[in-house]
């Protein structure tokens, strides 16, 4: 597959808090990504999560479904029964032919708690690395045998955040545990994208594209702010309108293909979700030129 561009649904209807853009009816949401140029879409929570229904949804718009988001809890249960948690989801996207599963750890998550500064983030001992990386490493082959990649998405708020946890998580996991570059993320937790995606190149499997607006960055760093106040008062934003150097960081991954995803999470009352998608859809689609990759 070469590269595709998509969008996730959170620049229209977020889903760490259900009030920003709780009113925006989801053919709203994938007409407009339609209309930016978008054919693919991430799911959200007003998505069916029954595969008719599904593509009756998506049919309209030609809309395919790339992935969606799943919650994992391995630091609480093992391989088996994340399994059986999982299973309802990975037949959904087995069904809509997604071939990659976005994964991450929530069971000690902070990012969608307001009350909590992201100094409260949970961190991982050294030795709990290996311990974990063997479960996630099994749940990875065994989607993995199913037709559907694990991509771990790195996550402010989440034992996966900084540059040393994602390269403690890497060196954890096997070759069946794949990443999910994001760009915001790794930005504001500290690291180089660009670094990132040429270290892990061979393992990078799904690319979320935000930017990162310094100024509220170093503000939300500089007086604790919890996640969910610094997307409020705006730390991400679209391709091209922040601080990442995305054409360096496409630059990196001369090999790629799959999907590139625009996930922007802003308040849309502020951000108009359709003027933001089409701004992001343009420059991300610019910088993919630049960087030789479409």
């Amino acid at each position: 597959m070469t590269i595709r561009i998509g969008a996730n649904p959170i620049g229209w209807s977020n889903d760490d808090m259900l009030e920003l853009g709780g009113e925006t009816p989801l053919e709203v949401c994938l007409s407009e990504a339609r209309e930016a140029g978008f054919v693919g879409m991430e799911l959200g929570n007003k998505f069916p999560r029954d595969a008719q229904a599904l593509k009756t949804a998506l049919a309209p718009f030609k809309m395919a479904c790339i992935s969606g988001w799943y919650s994992a809890e391995l630091l609480l249960r093992d391989a088996q029964a994340e399994m059986t948690a999982l299973r309802p989801h990975l037949d959904l996207l087995k069904a809509m032919g997604s071939n990659v599963l976005v994964f991450a750890e929530t069971s000690n998550a902070i990012h969608g708690d307001r009350s909590k500064p992201l100094s409260q983030r949970p961190v991982m001992k050294a030795g709990d690395w290996a311990a974990y990386g063997r479960r996630v490493t099994e749940v990875a082959e065994r989607t993995l045998e199913e037709g559907v990649r694990l991509v771990y998405h790195h996550h402010m708020g989440t034992i996966v955040q900084s540059e040393a946890d994602i390269d403690a998580f890497m060196n954890a996991t096997g070759d069946a545990a794949h990443l999910l570059l994001d760009t915001g993320h790794a930005t504001w937790g500290g690291a180089d994208p660009a670094a990132l995606a040429r270290r892990y190149r061979n393992r990078i499997s799904h690319v979320h594209t935000k930017d990162v607006r310094r100024e509220v960055m170093n503000k939300a760093k500089a007086e604790d702010w919890s996640f969910l106040d610094s997307v409020l008062a705006g730390v991400y934003t679209v391709p091209g309108d922040g601080m990442v150097d995305f054409v360096s960081v496409f630059k990196e991954l001369p090999d790629y293909h799959g999907w590139v995803v625009i996930e922007a999470e802003q308040d849309p009352k502020k951000a108009n979700p359709l003027v933001y998608a089409k701004m992001g859809y343009a420059n991300l689609t610019r910088f993919l030129k630049e960087a030789g990759l479409r």
